[in-house]
């Protein structure tokens, strides 16, 4: 009986077919037209935008021959080192003397060069062969430095011509004077093995660092030059540091990709 009065009292009642149909409150059409004009502005951005990548890597301030590492022609005892570390010296200059049953033996330069490392000393027992200096090919001072940054092999290719280049030198305070700039001019595409980079800088322990993680690419990169900063070279900072920067001088490398179109990812 309940329930036959309750539906003769939905017949009773008006269908209310005159009121207007709400599709959706004043807060969904808001949200609705944020979200379209959001996906609007990130497709607009896809096409027309761009997104700029780097590749990190160690590096070394270098000269632009390198260095080669002298080596002894005969085994004997040194008994005089005529060069120091630091020194300039020109082709074919005596570096030390070796004792030999023979007599002796001048060890002298193949190259001009500045001395970055003495490992023989009077007294030591050398053998033929053996390393006993390192020197770096610069005949003059004012030669310009260059930085060689060691690139894992993978990322050599995306190298572009010119890239510009931040580098962050070991010896400089980097939170007071800024980055180094410069630009790439040669992407060596051959990976280079450990005893290679050390031929180059004439620095075995450097030639095992740089390789630690894979035979890595030399890139050669040619610092932008200044005449306004007491290093000879461009920083980010007005000045840069207070002093000139020696070669064979350790810093890390952010080499700039070219920039990309988001939309880019997307295609095949």
């Amino acid at each position: 009986m309940q329930f036959r009065q309750q539906a003769l009292a939905k017949l009773q009642s008006p269908e209310e077919l005159d009121l207007p149909v709400r599709l959706a409150r004043p807060q969904g059409w808001l949200v609705l037209s944020v979200t379209l004009v959001a996906m609007a502005a990130a497709s607009v951005w896809a096409v027309t935008g761009s997104v700029a990548a780097t590749v990190d890597a160690q590096a070394i301030l270098t000269h632009g021959q390198g260095s080669y590492l002298l080596q002894s022609p005969v085994s004997g005892q040194v008994t005089a080192v005529f060069a120091k570390e630091g020194e300039r010296l020109p082709k074919n200059a005596p570096v030390l003397k070796v004792r030999t049953g023979d007599g002796d033996t001048v060890v002298r330069t193949v190259a001009a060069g500045r001395v970055t490392a003495l490992a023989a000393t009077i007294g030591q027992i050398v053998r033929t062969g053996a390393d006993v200096a390192a020197v770096e090919k610069v005949a003059h001072a004012s030669d310009p430095l260059y930085a060689t940054v060691y690139v894992p092999a993978e990322n050599a290719a995306a190298l572009p011509a010119d890239a510009p280049v931040d580098l962050t030198v070991a010896s400089v305070p980097t939170q007071q004077y800024g980055v180094l700039r410069g630009h790439v001019v040669s992407v060596d595409r051959s990976a280079q093995s450990a005893q290679q980079i050390a031929g180059f800088l004439g620095d075995g322990q450097l030639g095992r660092q740089f390789t630690k993680d894979g035979r890595p690419v030399a890139v050669k990169v040619r610092l932008d030059r200044s005449a306004t900063t007491k290093s000879g070279y461009r920083w980010s900072s007005a000045d840069g540091p207070p002093f000139r920067l020696d070669s064979m001088t350790l810093a890390g490398a952010s080499i700039r990709l070219a920039d990309q179109r988001p939309v880019d990812w997307l295609l095949p």
